[in-house]
């Protein structure tokens, strides 16, 4: 009696837990903007040179203001006696609420200022960090619109004009992503289940799973323990309901499996449950550390991408393993309406002794594949009948798609590249590049000992590349001077997001290493030059430390080393070909212009990680059915079972990270292509044919040193 109100009320109460944390962290969702950032600057360490730079300059400036270029083009030359109506404008945008005088005294807008050529003019006002930004720079916008004259358009750029574009670009994360992400789920899994109810019992998991995490990565980063930004939102998001919706599959897979063998929905769960924890726990385990890997990462938006997805993945793991097994009760075979499993009771039980010594050597693929049908028994019979030549097959079709990776641009972009969609700011810096020196606005600073003011002015001065320099100065026309140092701001010829801006400070670096060896070189393409560097240094560091990490998770999980390093080794490969791959889609299709200097480690990290949950959902399949009859039989049982649910999933969630590419942001659009199209080369290539015909090729000692790697298997 007392099991039975148990196993009643367990049910229901689970699924009251995850309804009230889901009730209380669904509208958090809609408060990330409170606590994140998307200033580049923050990324960085704060040993990098342009960081510390940057602390340094905000001694010469009590104000934190993010400065707005304005631009006014006109497709004629100005007249120089019309030049009292731009000035007539300086006034009324120096109205604009919100814009912060860079001096007392001194008007809000600077400006005009004429171009060399006549066809434009420039303006200079400074935004304060407390302001509401995009208050601001749409007024600035709106008045442009409404005062210039017929034939002159007005564009509001630099940091101001940028971050407000980005700001808008990213403001699709909340609602249009997990939109377009659940949508393309529910598609998918109404056509794999052909069921009505469960579909929406998949996606309730993966949605309560995002919702209750979202709780814990609100509060951390209102702790400022995490550095939350538009990109790390987005990938919790896809990350979550892909994950999620994976470890749902299988379990529901299992279940369904366990209803056609048993006849209560409760015997069903437990068979289910015991046959897909393990799998489950040790996947969302690899993830886990492999996302906690990134916290080696230098770049403070890489380090806290760590535990903001590693967050989302461990309510994956609770919702599928608790929220749904408890649905599942709920509803027992009705979660499959209208095509409800049946209890088809064996005939003659299959031989379940400890590697099956009767039948398990001696069970060839017929045996192997009882019951089974379909796409799946034919291509574990091809497995059987080709082993070696599939997997060669595969290993060169991966080679030869690797080999693109000699054209991965991956160094960096320029600013005006990250937004996709038309851009204001973006058409004001060209403007500006047209008609001014494309760097005003966003200066390089130098931050000097006094000592060295004249040598360090002389060699930035002289620098090629960079148009002007000046001291910041007094009242009374002196060195303005704070703790022993000296500021120097240089304009640049080109603009300070572009290739030849970043040569030229690299080049003022190694000439200051000996007019002024303390100097220290900041400002927004310093900042770019830093972030590139600590993003490829990253790469190199911790690319093989989550190798190295999941390697051990797989080997305690299949208490084997050869099997191991061969599934590790094919998703690496399985990588560098999605990766190249990728970099010829973007040169010759796309046509971008490179990638983030991030993207390779991101892309590799989820790839690495999520290709290898698909091993691991086989692999242990095939070690559960080796024991039982064989290693052979036992690889051809385990994909054949296995194939639907691992490619349903590997579907899944190719189009949960597909769905990243509504968001107008390069950075999002290129992870997107690559680790959908990766995953989908994991899931049809690695795990349906390289990783099954190379363990059938080398048979039993596939789980070498493991006992049973010595049982004997027929072919």
């Amino acid at each position: 009696m007392g099991n039975r109100w148990l196993r009643a009320l367990l049910p229901v109460v689970l699924v009251l837990v995850w309804l009230v944390g889901a009730a209380v962290g669904g509208p958090t969702f809609g408060r990330l903007d409170e606590v994140s950032s998307n200033d580049s600057a923050s990324f960085l360490p704060a040993s990098a040179e342009s960081t510390e730079a940057g602390e340094l300059q905000q001694r010469f400036n009590d104000s934190d203001a993010i400065p707005a270029v304005i631009v006014a083009e006109s497709d004629t030359a100005i007249d120089p006696r019309d030049l009292g109506s731009y000035e007539e404008l300086s006034v009324t945008l120096g109205r604009v609420e919100g814009l912060e005088p860079p001096a007392e005294g001194a008007p809000a807008v600077a400006g005009p200022i004429p171009s060399e050529d006549g066809f434009a003019v420039q303006y200079l006002a400074f935004v304060p960090s407390d302001a509401e930004l995009a208050e601001v720079v749409g007024e600035l916008r709106t008045i442009l619109d409404d005062e210039l004259p017929d034939g002159v358009t007005g564009y509001v750029t630099g940091p101001a004009g940028f971050t407000n574009d980005l700001v808008e670009a990213f403001g699709g994360i909340d609602g249009i992503l997990l939109a377009v992400a659940l949508r393309a789920v529910f598609v998918i899994l109404l056509a794999v289940y052909r069921s009505i109810v469960l579909p929406f019992l998949v996606l309730l998991t993966s949605v309560f799973a995002l919702a209750t995490s979202i709780l814990l990565v609100f509060g951390f980063a209102k702790l400022d323990w995490i550095q939350l930004t538009g990109q790390s939102q987005g990938i919790l998001s896809i990350l979550v309901i892909g994950a999620a919706t994976d470890y749902a599959l299988l379990l529901v897979a299992r279940f369904r499996e366990a209803l056609a063998e048993n006849e209560t929905k409760w015997e069903a769960m437990r068979v289910a449950y015991r046959g897909s924890f393990e799998p489950i726990l040790a996947s969302g385990a690899t993830v886990i550390l492999g996302l906690l890997c990134l916290l080696f990462s230098d770049l403070n938006s890489n380090r806290s991408l760590g535990p903001i997805a590693a967050i989302g993945i461990v309510f994956s793991l609770g919702a599928a393993l608790t929220f749904l097994p408890a649905l599942l009760l709920l509803f027992g075979r009705g979660a499959f309406w209208p095509l409800r499993p049946r209890y088809r009771p064996r005939t003659e039980a299959a031989p379940r002794g400890r590697h099956a010594a009767a039948a398990g050597p001696d069970a060839g693929p017929d045996t192997a594949l009882e019951r089974l049908g379909g796409v799946w028994k034919q291509v574990a019979l091809l497995v059987a009948r080709r082993p070696r030549v599939l997997w060669i097959a595969s290993l060169l079709i991966l080679v030869a798609g690797a080999l693109g990776l000699a054209q991965l641009q991956a160094s960096g972009v320029p600013q005006s590249a990250l937004i996709l969609t038309p851009s204001n700011a973006v058409d004001g810096q060209d403007a500006l590049a047209r008609h001014f020196d494309a760097g005003s606005g966003s200066p390089v600073y130098v931050v000097a000992p006094e000592a060295d003011q004249e040598a360090a002015l002389e060699v930035v001065a002289a620098q090629e590349g960079i148009s002007e320099a000046s001291l910041t100065t007094g009242p009374r026309g002196t060195a303005v001077v704070e703790d022993g140092q000296v500021l120097i701001s240089g304009t640049l010829e080109y603009q300070a997001d572009s290739e030849k801006a970043e040569d030229v400070v690299r080049e003022l670096r190694t000439a200051l290493d000996d007019g002024s060896p303390d100097a220290l070189v900041g400002g927004v393409t310093a900042v770019a030059i830093d972030t590139n560097d600590t993003a490829l240094a990253d790469l190199v560091k911790i690319i093989p430390i989550v190798l190295a990490v999941i390697l051990v998770v797989l080997i305690i999980l299949l208490r084997s080393v050869l099997a191991p390093v061969l599934l590790v080794a094919s998703v690496a490969l399985s990588n560098a070909t999605a990766l190249g791959v990728s970099a010829l889609v973007f040169n010759s299709v796309f046509g971008f212009e490179g990638a983030d200097a991030s993207v390779p480690l991101f892309a590799f990290v989820f790839l690495v990680a999520l290709g290898v949950d698909y091993n691991i959902f086989l692999m242990t399949r095939v070690r559960e059915e080796s024991i039982r009859i064989g290693t052979r039989p036992g690889i051809l049982r385990g994909l054949g079972v296995t194939g639907g649910v691992i490619t349903s999933a590997g579907v899944v969630l190719a189009a949960t990270f597909a769905a990243l590419g509504v968001i107008p942001i390069l950075f999002l659009a290129q992870i997107a292509f690559i680790v959908a199209f990766g995953v989908l080369l994991d899931t049809v290539l690695v795990r349906s044919l390289l990783i099954p015909a190379l363990a059938y090729d080398i048979g039993p000692k596939i789980w070498w040193p493991s006992k049973l790697g010595a049982v004997p298997s027929a072919r």
